[in-house]
């Protein structure tokens, strides 16, 4: 929706696209055993890691994932591992860069002017194709960037520098017209097969454990089922919940009146206006970093048609469904909803605010291409009055009542507990004592209901001891533990259902691998997979001719390990074919591959190969880089300080 019109940070991405580029391949090395390991330890503090003589600061780990998490909450556990794929990219991003610089690559001024100019920051720098001025390019790199202009020039200066390195790698690679034809084939060939398959759920009904085999079974796995049963409590307990509370709290006028006196500015409407668009997408750029001059004026005809169609009275939401390649807008019509100024980027908003509601604007070129934007309604900035407000005022205040009032009985009564007992304190605040069942971690309570925070209270404290009070939903539980009952390995009569379940998963498994093998075995000793099929049990079937895209009954998808079938000439039979919970061998009828001289081939070559030279790219920049990675470390150009790097996980642990 609108983030997709954002501004904030996406020339920022931009300048760190290239390095992200390099790095994907790598970015789950941070989680496999050793990473870092034998490195040579830089004991500075501050210091997480060098590259090359390179320092990487703590700070700069900091601003990497502020910059990626964008401000969002992240859950405590799951930042050690943001800290370390950050440390990760960045070491990466410093070993391309010296690579680069190794070999003689340089980025001149003039090439950073010509990458403003042209580039993908071109609308924020060029609009119109005219130069901002010095002084708007300053404020617009320090508004939107926080930096100075030598430093945010230095970091497209390293991202240009990286893309001089990608497209020296990506020199040599070239895809073959023999590898196009091959993929071609691959891909639409069909086949016809004969195919035999064995259900493990078919087998697990043929399985009839004895009770001698099920208590064996029992003995033998008795650490799987140790502690099965967990440890439960027995808690007395009772509830002074929020709507007690509510009933014994009033709020007059006046209190009304000051709070929305105080708090005006929660309640100023900025400037806004209703809009909505139907954006033709910018072409993406070449492997030269340049967008073609003829694919972005296909795309401003093809905005300019859809302008002329809706001004002439065409259904703009239904258009808007059809031809958006706004994610975000394009399945609500177009819909964007309120926008404020300074929420979308500048030639955006200007056009929305310029234009009277009901009014269609010619194509509007942004960054991310070309848009058609009606404005639907416009607001001018207001206070909302005291009335208008009132109830959700009134709504808000008297929850921050009832919370003290709450807060405060909650205090009192759980004082008499502690010095009186649970009894006097539930006596004297008119509730009435529960008295639980035991109790797991994840069941329960009568009133209370499932709340993880009441019950890590209950399993917190100790048998008999002064009463606590744990904050639920609806209110406070005061309580105390009574009675505990450790975790224990339950017997086998208290688990004889799910020691059955296992012992007939493990048996049928074993039978299903055994039986679907001598399947295949038989198959090829017979040269009859019918034969073979009839003495295992098993039904053959015959496909259509399919091809990769297709699902074929009883297999499923045959772009899945059923795909294994396509590998076979005709007449031959497969080995054993693993298909999950059931399992294949399959005998080849017919094969039919296609020729490159049909039509279908010619409209297909260019994407084919496209395609093929991507895959290519990938691999070469991934095989690139983990050289470049092994020949740094191998000559000590690569160090990482291990106790700060504990250090920065360990505070976020």
């Amino acid at each position: 929706m609108i983030r997709f019109l954002q501004s904030g940070n996406k020339a920022a991405k931009y300048i760190l696209s290239v390095f992200l580029l390099i790095i994907c391949g790598g970015m789950v090395v941070y989680l496999i055993p050793g990473f870092m390991s034998g490195a040579d330890v830089n004991s500075r503090s501050g210091v997480i890691a060098t590259v090359a003589g390179t320092n990487i600061g703590v700070e700069e780990v900091n601003q990497f994932v502020q910059s990626q998490t964008q401000g969002r909450p992240v859950p405590d556990f799951y930042m050690p591992i943001l800290m370390q794929q950050a440390v990760r990219q960045l070491i990466q991003k410093q070993e391309v860069r010296y690579e680069a610089q190794r070999l003689g690559l340089k980025v001149s001024d003039q090439e950073v002017r010509d990458e403003l100019e042209h580039g993908q920051l071109k609308t924020a720098f060029f609009p119109g194709g005219n130069w901002v001025g010095q002084q708007q390019y300053e404020n617009i790199v320090a508004d939107q960037w926080g930096l100075t202009v030598p430093a945010f020039e230095a970091q497209l200066k390293d991202s240009l520098l990286v893309r001089k390195l990608v497209n020296t790698i990506m020199a040599g690679v070239n895809v073959s017209p023999a590898e196009v034809e091959r993929a071609f084939k691959e891909q639409n060939t069909k086949v016809k097969f004969e195919y035999a398959v064995l259900d493990l759920e078919e087998i697990k009904k043929q399985v009839n454990p004895t009770e001698a085999e099920l208590k064996a079974f029992y003995d033998q796995n008795k650490a799987r089922y140790q502690n099965m049963i967990g440890e439960k409590r027995q808690v007395h307990y009772f509830l002074m919940t929020d709507k007690d509370a509510e009933s014994k709290v009033t709020v007059d006028a006046g209190a009304l009146q000051r709070y929305y006196n105080e708090n005006q500015d929660a309640y100023r409407v900025p400037e806004r206006a209703r809009a909505r668009h139907i954006l033709i997408k910018m072409p993406p750029p070449g492997p030269d970093g340049k967008v073609d001059p003829k694919a972005v004026e296909a795309a401003r005809a093809k905005a300019a048609d859809i302008a002329k169609q809706v001004k002439g009275g065409a259904d703009f939401a239904a258009l808007a469904k059809k031809e958006s390649a706004d994610p975000g807008s394009a399945d609500k019509g177009g819909e964007l909803g309120w926008v404020v100024k300074g929420q979308t980027v500048p030639e955006f908003e200007r056009v929305v605010y310029a234009q009277a509601p009901g009014q269609i604007s010619d194509p509007v070129q942004t960054q991310f291409g070309f848009h058609i934007i009606q404005t639907e309604e416009k607001e001018s900035a207001h206070l909302k009055p005291f009335s208008e407000v009132k109830p959700e005022i009134e709504q808000m205040v008297k929850a921050k009542e009832v919370g003290d009032y709450l807060d405060k009985a909650v205090a009192t009564t759980g004082d008499i507990a502690r010095k009186q007992g649970l009894e006097k304190a539930a006596a004297q605040s008119g509730a009435q004592i529960v008295q639980s069942n035991p109790v797991s971690r994840t069941d329960a309570l009568p009133g209370v209901g499932t709340s993880p925070e009441v019950m890590a209270a209950v399993f917190a404290a100790q048998q008999d001891s002064d009463a606590q009070i744990a904050r639920y939903t609806q209110g406070y539980m005061v309580f105390k533990v009574t009675k505990i009952e450790p975790a224990r390995t339950p017997s086998f009569e208290e688990i004889k259902e799910r020691v059955t379940t296992d012992f007939k998963a493990q048996r049928a498994g074993e039978l299903f691998q055994r039986k679907l093998a001598a399947l295949a075995d038989r198959a090829h000793a017979e040269h009859d997979l019918a034969k073979a099929a009839k003495e295992a049990g098993a039904t053959v079937k015959t496909s259509e001719l399919v091809g990769r895209t297709s699902n074929v009954e009883g297999l499923g998808p045959m772009s899945g390990q059923a795909g294994a079938i396509f590998a076979l000439k005709p007449g031959e039979i497969s080995g054993p074919i693993p298909l999950g919970p059931k399992g294949v061998v399959a005998k080849m009828l017919e094969r039919q591959e296609p020729s490159t001289n049909d039509p279908q081939f010619v409209q297909q070559r260019d994407t084919l190969a496209e395609q093929l030279s991507e895959q290519k790219r990938q691999q070469a920049l991934e095989l690139f880089m983990s050289e470049l990675e092994n020949r740094l470390k191998k000559d000590g150009k690569v160090k990482i300080n291990q106790a700060e790097m504990q250090n920065l996980t360990r505070s976020r642990g």
